[in-house]
């Protein structure tokens, strides 16, 4: 039978097109006249294996239902592969993995042991569909990688493919209890085990996943599911960890024992687990109820735009511990000593009490609903438009929506967007304007400055005597000290110009942090004897 092969991946359009002359194979566990080469279900073989060895690479292997889990090949060292694909073909189930099994080995007394055997191997260019991988187990000796990792299945490579599988009950002895390298796409990752102290990746090791359910896979003393891979879109739920040096994106990680360790993760939500974030990043994440002995909800590392909500430490921290955060919303967790946090450094967050560093404010979020588990920004929300653009890196907030509406990033996960105003509604609100944009350019205390430009510069808008000004420069015949009016929660940087005919300004100094009253700058390089101009500005 000639075929011609789609199979749709959902990673950047990945799609897998066959050959159009390849041959179709068959396999039935009960067939009663299998004849090779297998090209009819009349004479179909009884073994996955055989129809492999009879195909070329671009073939199509059908196989109907049954329990698979007699023969065996080895591929590296002295493992046993249940099924070896060392050709890029496409192995298939016709009804999904409900009804077809392949089934590895465990010794008997033991989870893992030199006669075990591995469920599939699978080679470059090689595809697998609809199966459920169980029972493989690996060597204790041998290879670490070849042998000793990756019980359920084990890719040769990123181009090895593994599609609506469910891979359940196998276990390694060093990494990827379920698997071992290759891409998942839609599988279920369940009950797999690591059992022993080398053991990491209980569900995968050096791979990727994309909107598969990775449940209840265990490692030793909590060491992660996920361990050097990467993650789309999954559900990661009760296992014994969630991830350890991997990237996590899109994904709910829920009532783990350990969050992520010395992860990357984007637009995640990390709830109810034993264990915040242990280091690593995080950018426009959901922080939920959490519970740690330090950190609550996170430990350590840095955030970006995530909502930090409801965690519990049992000593210090109970929403972050010692951990950078920048655009956060750190509210309503608890903790013995510092309730939302301690010991971290926090810029343009909203939290309490008010942190030390730029932007910080104290106000009520204004959830959507904070019971209900909504942190979208109400329309009068203080969060909206008080951030900090310079520590945005991502062009979309949590639901995918653009991330600066209105000039000025939101502190939180949630993008509100439809402002009214420009300004920071923080700011406007604590100055009593209105946040409707009629207030946005008016000039409130006839300074000569715009509201706009007065958020800009941190002042007060309804007093003429806070100004931006700069003072008469002190020089020397070595410098020129520069001092201007500041406030606390800005930066500023000076430029300088020699000619103000054709003035071309050039920074000599940026990232000054202003003090109460005034902020002063020594230009130590105005030493020979030409006339300098300078201008200070907020960053």
């Amino acid at each position: 039978m000639k075929w011609r092969q789609f199979i749709f991946g959902i990673l950047g359009g990945m799609i897998f097109i066959g050959n159009a002359s390849a041959t179709t194979f068959y396999v039935d566990v009960n067939s009663t006249n299998p004849t090779p080469p297998y090209t009819n279900w009349s004479t179909a073989s009884t073994d996955i294996q055989r129809a492999v060895d009879a195909s070329s690479d671009g073939d199509l292997i059908l196989v109907t239902n049954g329990i698979y889990r007699t023969g065996g090949r080895v591929v590296y060292g002295s493992l046993t592969n249940r099924v070896a694909i060392n050709k890029a073909v496409t192995v298939q189930s016709v009804n999904g993995p409900t009804a077809t099994l392949i089934q590895g080995y465990k010794v008997a007394g033991t989870i893992t042991g030199n006669n075990a055997v591995r469920c599939v191997y699978l080679t470059n260019n090689a595809v697998l569909v609809g199966f459920t991988l169980t029972n493989g187990a690996c060597r204790s000796s041998g290879n670490i990688l070849q042998e000793q990792s990756g019980g359920g299945i084990w890719c040769e490579s990123s181009t090895s493919i593994v599609s609506n599988c469910t891979l359940s009950g196998n276990t390694a002895s060093i990494y990827g209890g379920g698997a071992c390298g290759g891409i998942l796409l839609n599988c279920t990752i369940i009950s797999n085990t690591c059992p022993y102290a080398e053991g990491e990746g209980s569900a995968i090791y050096n791979g990727m996943i994309s909107n598969c359910i990775v449940i209840g896979n265990q490692a030793y003393q909590g060491a992660a599911a996920i361990y050097q891979s990467t993650a789309y879109g999954s559900v990661i739920s009760s296992n014994s960890g969630v991830a350890v040096h991997s990237v996590l994106i899109g994904c709910l990680a829920t009532a783990n024992f350990s969050g992520p360790i010395y992860c990357t993760n984007y637009n995640c939500i990390f709830a109810w687990n034993s264990r915040g974030m242990f280091y690593g990043i995080a950018y426009n994440c959901l922080v939920i109820s959490n519970t740690s002995f330090f950190g609550g909800g996170a430990e350590y590392g840095s955030l970006y735009n995530c909502a930090v909500i409801g965690n519990v430490a049992h000593n210090n921290g109970g929403g972050v511990y010692a951990a950078a955060a920048f655009n956060c919303i750190i509210y309503g967790n608890s903790a013995p000593s510092g309730s939302n946090y301690y010991g971290s450094t926090l810029n343009y967050c909203d939290t309490t009490p008010l942190a030390s560093g730029l932007g910080n404010i104290t106000n009520d979020p204004a959830f959507v609903s904070l019971a209900g588990g909504d942190y979208h920004l109400q329309s009068n929300s203080p969060c909206i438009n008080a951030g900090n653009n310079a520590a945005v890196t991502s062009t979309n907030d949590y639901d995918g929506n653009p991330r600066i509406v209105g000039g000025t990033v939101d502190i939180g996960a949630y993008e509100y967007q439809t402002p009214s105003s420009i300004l920071s509604y923080a700011w406007a609100q604590q100055y009593g304007l209105p946040t409707d944009g009629s207030a946005d350019f008016l000039d409130s205390d006839g300074t000569g400055l715009n509201n706009w430009q007065k958020w800009i510069a941190g002042l007060n808008p309804t007093n003429a005597a806070s100004v931006f000004e700069l003072q008469t420069p002190a020089v020397t015949v070595t410098n020129a000290t520069l001092t201007w009016s500041s406030v606390t929660n800005v930066t500023y940087y000076v430029q300088r110009s020699s000619d103000l005919s054709s003035p071309n300004f050039s920074s000599i100094q940026s990232n000054l942090v202003g003090q109460a009253g005034f902020t002063s700058y020594t230009d130590t390089s105005a030493t020979n004897g030409f006339n300098y101009y300078y201008r200070v500005g907020v960053q």
